[in-house]
């Protein structure tokens, strides 16, 4: 038996086969363990004819031709059916596969006889996700956040497929992926992660041609919506279980033609009539334990929803949105071969004024200066204000569009501002190890930005890590100091750390010193230590405008691997 079948549906690929196709010919795992299952729905651009040339040229190719069936769904399914490996790997007309994602996903699933393989996704569908913050041997979905991750590109044992009778639903319907891997979800006995290998390049077609583009009714939408919520509660007990399951969908799904920025954008009969048909299926369709364990501010929104006050949820998205994350970098230095950040985060209104709890008569009430006048949200009582608090610092390796997380979460408490006044923050030290980040790996020569996420009473915000007031000459930490290059691992690669860019963003700069050069040292010098970088800047901006261009010019070529500042 072959070790994969990678299932690829297909229909009027055009281009995009040839820019498939490489990354599954030339998989790590070798010819002779996998095979590339191509089933043409009923294509009428030319795909059908290079599919079969793809087959007379590389043995492990097969193809499959059928009538067109106009959706994603039967492709899949018949790839299952004559699939000839122990594992099945869907894959789309547009995307890729990183050169060892079969290797890596299969040795895996041989580890622990994994039903479901979740490889790390990248690209430009994909953004930094907390599924993939860790490597994970064996969960499940009740104890793993796998409703986060949707999409069917992924690694399925076929038996279980076939045992469980798991298909995608044929012809056009809508949230198709989201059915399947529900009730694949609740099935799997042992799902696994790959968190340290990017396996899964999810593109975004410069045609705007992804399914997931295809626009609906409401009406439609929901309705399908519906029936992968009806699959949950058919496939659950009612209980903790089954609200947890379906909260991903009321708080994605349903609650976002309600939220910012949607919420804003409609105006008149199209918003009443997407308010309509969510509020309906809010109350229809979800068990009261979906909403009551949702953040403070999310289980506001379901409240005024399902009150039907649409025209608090329009005004509060108009205070929410502006909502901004305050990140303060309280200590930042090199010990024992790691950068040891220290940081706090919290959320500020758009008043300025921090984001606040207030305790009245033994509870604690959110924000009443927030959602004063918004008819419905008197007194909205947060009781458990830390039990949604989360968040972490990220590393974005921008030439590979990969996102790490170092091995550290920060903790949430909360502030006291006197007068029964309080705020909730984020607080925590982030060793990142240059040595260990990228997936247990040295990470890759090139800049490296440092971001952190944070979900603070239902405010989800990413805050760029920046320098700020209390990271400058003569407050706070004395970072000049401490904050300074370091040589790390065998042959020693070299780390700088600089604040650059418009914000003062922190950067990781990773070379080989042996192949940095003379300008590239210079320029780290004068963007890394901060009295030659102020000296620097007031020179540059005392220069005639047409100097001061060629020298950042010159400044970007000193930098080999920025990839032009993102």
């Amino acid at each position: 038996m072959l070790k994969v079948s990678i299932v690829v549906p297909v229909y009027n690929a055009g281009r995009y086969i040839d820019k498939c196709a490489p990354s599954l010919l030339r998989q790590t795992l070798g010819e002779d363990a996998y095979e590339i299952v191509y089933v043409d729905d009923g294509s009428t651009d030319g795909s059908a004819e290079r599919l079969e040339e793809l087959a007379a040229e590389h043995a492990h190719v097969r193809v499959i031709h059928q009538e067109n069936s106009g959706w994603p769904g039967k492709p899949r399914n018949v790839g299952v059916r004559e699939a000839r490996g122990e594992y099945v790997q869907f894959v789309d007309q547009d995307d890729e596969l990183t050169p060892q994602a079969l290797e890596v996903l299969y040795r895996m699933a041989g580890r622990n006889h994994s039903d479901i393989v979740l490889g790390k996704v990248i690209g430009t569908m994909a953004g930094p996700s907390n599924v993939f913050k860790r490597t994970v041997e064996r969960c499940t979905v009740e104890d793993a956040p796998l409703m986060e991750s949707l999409t069917p590109h992924k690694m399925f044992r076929r038996d279980f497929l076939l045992d469980h009778d798991l298909r995608f639903p044929e012809g056009p319907v809508r949230l198709e992926d989201q059915l399947f891997m529900a009730r694949a979800y609740v099935r799997a006995k042992t799902v696994s992660i790959v968190a340290d290998h990017p396996c899964y390049i999810w593109n975004r077609r410069e045609d705007g041609g992804n399914t997931s583009s295809r626009s609906s009714t409401p009406e439609d939408y929901y309705g399908h919506l519906r029936t992968v919520v009806e699959a949950i509660k058919q496939d659950t007990l009612p209980g903790p279980l089954q609200d947890h399951l379906l909260r991903r969908s009321y708080r994605v799904e349903l609650l976002r033609p309600v939220g910012e920025p949607r919420v804003l954008q409609r105006t008149g009969k199209a918003l009443e009539r997407y308010f309509d048909v969510v509020r309906r299926m809010a109350l229809e369709a979800y068990p009261p334990g979906v909403r009551d364990g949702l953040p403070a501010l999310t289980r506001l929104r379901a409240h005024l929803l399902e009150e039907g006050h649409l025209d608090s949820l329009v005004e509060l998205a108009r205070r929410t949105r502006h909502i901004r994350p305050e990140l303060t970098v309280d200590d930042i230095r090199w010990r024992d071969g790691q950068l040891h950040i220290t940081t706090t985060f919290g959320m500020r209104r758009p008043d300025g004024e921090p984001l606040t709890l207030v305790e009245r008569y033994g509870r604690m009430l959110l924000d009443p200066d927030l959602l004063a006048g918004i008819k419905g949200a008197e007194g909205w009582e947060a009781p458990h204000p830390l039990g949604h608090a989360h968040g972490e610092l990220l590393v974005h390796d921008t030439a590979r569009n990969l996102w790490w997380y170092p091995d550290a979460d920060l903790t949430p408490r909360t502030q006291p501002l006197g007068g029964g006044r309080h705020r909730v923050v984020l607080t925590g030290e982030t060793p990142i190890d240059p040595l260990t980040l990228a997936g247990g790996r040295p990470m890759e020569p090139g800049t490296h930005i440092v971001w952190a996420s944070a979900q603070l009473l239902g405010v989800g915000r990413r805050a760029r890590v920046t320098r700020g007031d209390n990271t400058t000459s003569g407050a706070g930490p004395e970072v000049g100091v401490s904050f300074g290059s370091a040589r790390v691992g065998t042959p020693p690669h070299l780390v700088i750390p600089v604040w650059d860019g418009p914000d003062g963003q922190l950067r990781l700069s990773i070379r080989p010193p042996g192949r940095a050069t003379l300008p590239h040292h210079l320029y780290l010098r004068t963007t890394s230590a901060p009295p030659v970088r102020r000296a620097a800047r007031t020179v540059l901006h005392r220069l005639p405008g047409d100097v001061r261009g060629r020298a950042k010019k010159l400044a970007r070529k000193a930098d080999p691997w920025s990839g032009g500042r993102p």
